[in-house]
Parts: structure tokens; C-alpha cells; sequence
């Protein structure tokens, strides 16, 4: 069909939600017009990355009627008619939440999760819900719904996980913008998999109602978008105290009145001190043959670095700040996800499971999620976990460890650390991407923000051009400055660049 969306000067692929924006007050393009051409690609492209599950019906209607207000009015929020795609851990009144299991395909809940509720609010049209790793447990995005999401990039390689099919979608532009959801890497290990910008928010700052949980005490849901200021209007749109949600009492009074997007500067490394933690450049585990990439990884951050360098930032290289066996002690995913899970499954009416261990027990669930499930210590332990001494101490080490390293941020007079997000490039399928090179626990057991943004793409065994991202952990609600330096690092280097398959 004949693009309904733009004039000859406008082109819906790779723009930003400014550039929609000011497309809508040119009148140059509505918000029907642009997510009619977005459901175009989705059904042009959806078979070739298995990165979409549901697509929202009333997706044009509601574009439709946004277009009606802002002629009335203008625009509703942030994101007014902005195509966003939502990971299907997300309840959703009017679509099916599955967490990408078989047997939650036809289960609607009777409410929105509260960040969908924002979203909306902010004038987003909900246009699809996006695969994932089943129940968010693993880094590979593959579920007995969707399959195995495939990288935009390399057909055949992984997009990381959890939050893989988001990632996979808006690379590939099949929306504007999308969420997901960071247990321990979801939102951050998949843009740098896919050349995007990944913001996993301080604990408190974003809501966890109606979210499929796989751990309370270290979920939230985050942006993936193509570019900084994306990133920085989705999470304005996401974030709000909410009453049923006791944790996001912290983040009252965090949020800046003028928004997020106010603090982008194109010149924010200016005198920018950014600590670099070489301890996790180290490999894990040598025996991985994923790990013989580590090298590349490197040099592609190394080289990103030195962009951060020339922007005007400080490297501090290297800043020690917690042991690795001190971090990997305070894990508990594998305590909380029964307790949590079932927690869900309780509060909703016509779930087809009543637990964790029935759907586990099922035989339905991707096979590789099942054995992990049934075979690692996870069923069985909710009972009495909140008395358990060793649960009790993890929690413990963790506000150790947030201490300690905010206190290094503070003492070393440092706005961020850098790290990678992996020393693994994106493996080819059907191998699993090992969760041993991930870095996601500095953030995830802290609490503490960080951005992923691109560093640009290194060569994979085969020579393929692969992405690989950096991350930045800055101080507690400090997302305003992280947001600043993501941004002037963007316009620095412009590292984006989208999958050719896709482009």
C-alpha cells in the first residue's frame, strides 16, 4: 500500500519521538498515518524476528482518537501518539499478558499494570506486546509462545534476554519506542545486543504493579529505544508514585519537575569524571566459548571510551568497588520467584495455573526455562523465605554493597562508572548465551541507575559486524545526569546504526 504518513520529506524509519512531534504540528503526518505504517512493517517482518507476540487490535482506533485531540487541544503528554512496543510481562486490559507461556495465550487480566496506565496517560498508542524469555527467567528470549527471538542483526545470534523481542523490535523498527522489564540485565544486556540505549531506573522510581515478577526486590521495567532522548521522554512517561506499591514512596520528590528531557546536553562529558571498573572486563569463566570474544568486546568499549575522552570526560581508570564473590553472594533471584510468582497468580482471577510448580510441571514451557525451573532449586523455597538466614544475609550484603559504592561515586567524585554489560558477543542459536560473562548485578543488587548505550560493533567468528554496548551506573536518582552524558556522548559519536536486513 501507499505510505499514508508523511510528505516527501519525511521517513518514519529511525525517527525520534521529537521528529514525530514536530511532523504532527507540520501536519505532515498523524498519529493514525504512523502507526498504520508500523503495523506494516510488524506484518512485513514479524516472521523473520519472532520478537512480536500480540498486536493491539485497537491500536488504530486509539491513534484515531489521539489525532482528533490534538487538533482539538494538542498533545497529551510525552509520548502523544508515539507507536510503543511493551514487553508481555506487562498486564494489558485489553490485550492477552503471557509472559510468553503457551498456556497463558488467552489470559487478559482485568487491569493495566500501572506503567501501561502512564503510558497511556503520557498519549503512547500500545501497539504490540513483545516475545521474551519465558517468565523473564534466562538471557536468551525464547518461550514456548513466541520461540526463539532472533538478533535484527545476525539472523542466526541471540538478542540477549530477557527483554529481547523489545530490543529486536525497535531495532528493526517495528515501533517508535518500547519497555521492558530488568530482573538482572533484561533492559540493558539487549540494547547493547542490538545497537540501542537501555535505562534501567532507580528501585523506586517506576512502578511494579502489574508486572509478571520474577524477583520484588530487584524487578522494575525501563526503556529500550534507539536514542537517548527517546529514552528520556519513555521513562518520564513511565515514571509516579503508586499507591499499591509501597517501594515507589522512595522515588517522591526524584523526579525533576522539568522532565527528563530537559537535561539533555550536547556538551554533558564537559568535565565529566567517569570511573572505569576493570575488574568487570575480566572473563568468568575461560571455559565458554562465548568468552573468546571477551577481546573484541573490549576493544570496541575501549574505543568508545576514548570518544568519551574526547567529548571532555575524565577517565578514572581503573576504580575498584566491590569483590565479585561479595556480589554474586546477595542473589535472590532463586529465593523470591516461586514466593513472587504465585504472589501474581493469587491476585488475579482466571489464570490457567494456581503456581509456579503446576505450570513448571505442565509440559508446556520452552524446555530449556523447564529444566531450569524444575532442576535448579527454585520450587519449594517460598515457604518461610522471609525467616530463611541465609535470604536475610544476601539482602544484607546488598545495602553493603550499595554503600560502598556510592560512596566510591561520592569519594572518588565520580558521575558514573563504566562496564560492559557483557564480555560476550551475541552467540549463535541454538547455544545459550551464558549468563556468567553478564554484569548485571552491580545495578540490579544496588538499586542503583544505569544507561546502556551503544559502543559500536565488533566482529563476531564468522566476521559478522555484531553490537556491543557500555553501561554507565550513576548515583541513587541521579538519572538526569546519566541521561546527559548518554546524550552527549550520542551527538559525539553517533553510534546508532540500524540493521541493514531492516533498514
Amino acid at each position: 500500500m501507499d505510505d499514508p504518513t508523511t510528505d516527501d520529506d519525511f521517513d518514519f524509519l529511525e525517527a525520534t519521538v521529537g521528529e514525530i512531534h514536530a511532523a504532527f504540528e507540520a501536519e505532515t503526518l498523524t498519529a493514525e498515518g504512523l502507526t498504520e505504517a508500523y503495523l506494516d512493517r510488524i506484518a512485513e517482518h514479524a516472521d523473520d524476528l519472532n520478537a512480536v507476540l500480540t498486536v493491539n487490535e485497537d491500536a488504530l482506533s486509539r491513534a484515531r482518537e489521539l489525532d482528533d485531540r490534538f487538533e482539538a487541544d494538542g498533545p497529551v503528554g510525552p509520548l502523544h501518539g508515539i507507536p510503543t512496543a511493551i514487553k508481555d510481562n506487562h498486564d494489558t486490559a485489553d490485550m492477552p499478558t503471557t509472559a510468553g507461556s503457551k498456556l497463558f495465550a488467552e489470559f487478559v487480566p482485568d487491569e493495566d499494570a500501572f506503567v501501561v496506565e502512564r503510558l497511556r496517560e503520557a498519549g503512547a498508542v500500545i501497539l504490540a506486546k513483545t516475545n521474551l524469555q519465558e517468565l523473564s527467567f534466562g538471557v536468551d528470549s525464547v518461550s514456548s509462545l513466541g520461540g526463539e527471538t532472533r538478533n535484527p542483526y545476525a539472523l542466526d545470534r541471540r538478542p540477549s534476554g530477557s527483554s529481547g523481542g523489545t530490543a529486536a523490535a525497535i531495532a528493526s523498527n517495528l515501533a517508535a519506542v518500547g519497555t521492558g522489564t530488568d530482573t538482572c540485565s533484561s533492559v540493558r544486556s539487549p540494547p547493547a545486543f542490538t545497537n540501542l540505549v537501555g535505562l534501567r531506573p532507580t528501585r523506586g522510581l517506576v512502578s511494579r504493579t502489574g508486572i509478571v515478577p520474577l524477583s520484588a526486590t530487584q524487578d522494575t521495567a525501563g526503556p529500550i529505544t534507539r536514542t537517548v532522548a527517546d529514552a528520556a521522554r519513555t521513562l518520564e512517561a513511565m515514571v509516579g508514585y503508586d499507591p499499591a506499591d509501597p517501594v515507589t514512596a522512595l522515588g517522591v520528590g526524584e523526579v525533576p519537575e522539568e522532565g527528563y528531557a530537559a537535561h539533555l546536553d550536547p556538551e554533558g562529558l564537559e568535565g565529566a569524571r567517569i570511573g572505569v571498573v576493570r575488574d568487570l572486563f575480566e572473563v568468568t569463566d575461560p571455559e565458554n566459548p562465548a568468552a573468546d570474544t571477551a577481546g573484541a568486546v573490549e576493544s570496541a568499549i575501549e574505543s568508545a571510551m576514548d570518544e568519551l575522552a574526547a567529548a571532555g570526560a575524565t577517565l578514572v581508570d581503573p576504580v575498584e568497588v566491590v569483590d565479585g564473590e561479595f556480589l554474586d553472594s546477595a542473589r535472590v533471584v532463586g529465593a523470591e520467584f516461586e514466593r513472587d510468582f504465585d504472589a501474581y497468580l493469587a491476585a488475579r482471577e482466571g489464570t490457567p495455573v494456581d503456581s509456579l510448580r503446576e505450570l513448571a510441571e505442565s509440559g508446556t514451557m520452552a524446555p530449556s526455562v523447564e529444566e531450569r525451573v524444575l532442576d535448579g532449586g527454585i520450587l519449594g523455597v517460598a515457604e518461610g523465605v522471609e525467616d530463611d538466614p541465609e535470604y536475610l544475609r544476601a539482602l544484607a550484603r546488598r545495602e553493603t554493597i550499595r554503600t560502598e559504592t556510592v560512596d566510591r561515586l561520592v569519594a572518588e567524585d565520580l558521575d558514573a562508572l563504566l562496564y560492559p554489560p557483557s564480555m560476550a558477543l551475541p552467540v549463535e542459536m541454538p547455544e545459550h548465551q551464558p549468563f556468567s560473562e553478564m554484569r548485571c548485578e552491580l545495578s540490579a543488587h544496588t538499586g542503583l541507575p544505569s544507561i546502556v548505550l551503544p559502543a559500536g560493533f565488533a566482529a563476531g567468528e564468522n566476521d559478522e559486524e555484531l553490537p556491543v554496548g557500555f553501561e554507565l551506573l550513576g548515583r541513587p536518582f541521579d538519572e538526569p545526569r546519566l541521561l546527559e552524558l548518554g546524550y552527549a556522548y550520542e551527538r559525539a559519536v553517533e553510534p546508532r546504526s540500524p540493521p541493514e536486513r531492516f533498514a
